[in-house]
């Protein structure tokens, strides 16, 4: 991987049919990281509930019986076999019960990046149900998967723990952007307006994009475009366009292929100072190069 903006802001090529919103939604989560570290088959009883480890998120895929999600001055949910369960934040205050009968649940566990566009997953539903019927092409080929590794053990076992929990969380998140169920920032990828003026922003994040040209971009008046960006993305559009200059110059760091202040002008910071402050403000540390840059030597303990 370069330093360079243009190689790290290339579109993948997905192909004429996935229109702007599958470009960006693959730019988007490619900054959002994640770990996965547990994949356990739960039985429970009926009449009882499924306990989740607080602080961490989860994916559910209902093998048998039916589960009710209950949540104070709700109607419960119905889960039913086959389909699966995002849990960005956790259970929250909501239960999960088996209400007639036992039933038994695929959980995965996983953590976010804490630093991977911590709005964009603060701003995640609080739960993601893909039914069997709407993610069938797709669940019934990865649940064998996640069968073997309930019980593997053998070498390698926890890196593909993580990367299959990777792949659902991804494909979970792509299926509901193409259902149109979407809420906060997924949203702006489904709606057409919003992602024209997201995908400019991606393309040529050195642009000093103002809200005018922004607005052109979305075809909308500037009051509309500033209200529906901010409505379904979470943040103001120029928020967002500098947190994802910011994440750009984190991957650039991590490279160690150019010094703090070089990289705070390729992102289009005019000082190493107002850069280092708004790094800080984001990601609660300064910049600093993960790697040596070319020609120099990391300084010794």
């Amino acid at each position: 991987m370069t330093g360079s903006l243009e190689n790290l802001t290339d579109l993948p090529d997905v192909g004429p049919r996935s229109g702007v919103s599958g470009d960006l939604l693959s730019h988007v989560l490619a900054q959002i990281r994640l770990t996965g570290d547990h994949v356990r088959s739960r039985d429970i009883a009926a009449s009882e509930s499924l306990d989740l480890e607080a602080g961490a998120a989860h994916v559910l895929v209902l093998a048998e019986g039916a589960l009710h999600i209950e949540d104070a001055g709700e109607s419960p949910v119905v889960i039913e076999r086959g389909d699966l369960l995002l849990l960005p934040h956790g259970l929250g205050g909501a239960r999960l019960i088996a209400p007639r009968a036992r039933a038994s649940v695929i959980v995965c566990r996983f953590w976010f990046d804490p630093h991977s566009l911590r709005g964009m997953i603060a701003a995640l539903p609080e739960r993601i149900h893909i039914r069997h019927a709407e993610g069938a092409g797709w669940l019934d080929g990865i649940v064998p998967f996640l069968m073997v590794e309930v019980t593997d053990d053998e070498p390698g076992a926890a890196l593909m723990i993580s990367r299959i929990i990777d792949v659902i969380v991804i494909r979970t998140l792509r299926t509901w952007v193409q259902r149109g169920h979407t809420t906060g920032w997924l949203g702006g990828l489904s709606d057409a307006r919003i992602a024209r003026a997201l995908k400019v922003v991606h393309e040529r994040p050195l642009q000093r994009w103002s809200l005018d040209a922004l607005s052109d971009a979305a075809g909308m008046s500037r009051s509309s475009f500033c209200e529906r960006f901010a409505a379904l993305v979470g943040r103001s559009p120029l928020r967002y366009q500098n947190e994802w200059r910011l994440n750009l110059a984190r991957a650039m760091l991590a490279t160690g292929e150019a010094r703090v202040g070089e990289i705070a002008l390729r992102v289009g910071y005019e000082s190493e100072s107002a850069f280092s402050r708004a790094y800080k403000a984001l990601f609660g540390y300064p910049p600093r190069n993960e790697t040596p840059a070319p020609g120099e030597e990391r300084p010794h303990a």
